[in-house]
């Protein structure tokens, strides 16, 4: 049964100093799927996934998500969408200060929505069993954490607003094989509990074949094709 469309990208161009980085991208995502966006280093892929997540501006073309242009939002507007769409960060090394306690880490999102304190951490506390923290990593420090450990602080911060789609950027290469395949098996875990819907960036096509249903390849800006996880082969 096919499932109902959940974003739609349009007609996205974009150009950096006469460099296209992007050339009328059209891709479909579905509700509950996970989308891999492949391509060589410097192909678009990461602009793409900026332009999702509201960080950067198209010079032209359209991001549809609830029957609305989002890029053509007022910015209180936007500001709310950036609930429904959120990312992982790629790093889990270089992305947590290492003078704050993860506790702190987790309810900075949280205070931009002004819960209040007692709510904040009651919040982060309910919700990091999901991601298989143990209530003493609230008070630890990155330093204290392995790399996998800190992945999973970084996906707990993803999924604090209830979003709809998280993007991923290269959100496992940093880290070694088998802590690779375990926090892909926790965004699989993830997905089924939560109902979320992945847009999957990344070189590794191993990675690609493992986690995403569908795969769409941009190449010099451009999308050359978008297949079903069955019909690739890595």
């Amino acid at each position: 049964m096919k499932k109902n469309k959940i974003l739609e990208i349009k007609n996205i161009s974009k150009a950096f100093k006469n460099k296209v980085a992007l050339e009328n991208v059209n891709i479909d995502v579905y509700e509950g799927e996970t989308l891999g966006i492949v391509g060589p280093s410097g192909g678009g892929k990461s602009t793409l996934g900026k332009i999702l997540l509201m960080l950067l501006e198209p010079d032209s073309g359209e991001i549809v998500y609830k029957g609305k242009d989002i890029l053509k939002g007022s910015k209180r507007e936007q500001l709310d969408l950036r609930k429904d769409i959120q990312m992982v960060l790629q790093d889990p090394y270089l992305s947590l200060n290492p003078r704050k306690t993860i506790g702190w880490h987790l309810e900075e999102p949280l205070r931009v929505l002004n819960y209040k304190t007692e709510e904040r951490k009651e919040k982060i506390l309910s919700m990091m069993r999901l991601v298989g923290l143990s209530k003493d990593y609230f008070n630890k420090y990155p330093n204290e954490l392995s790399g996998g450990q800190r992945q999973r602080v970084l996906i707990l911060a993803s999924i604090l607003m209830n979003p709809k789609i998280i993007v991923l950027d290269e959100s496992v290469s940093a880290l070694d094989i088998s802590v690779q395949a375990q926090i892909l098996n926790l965004l699989i875990d993830l997905q089924k509990e939560l109902n979320l819907t992945y847009i999957f960036i990344s070189h590794d096509l191993s990675v690609v074949k493992y986690i995403c249903d569908r795969i769409a390849f941009i190449e010099r800006g451009t999308l050359s094709k978008v297949i079903d996880n069955n019909e690739f082969e890595c």
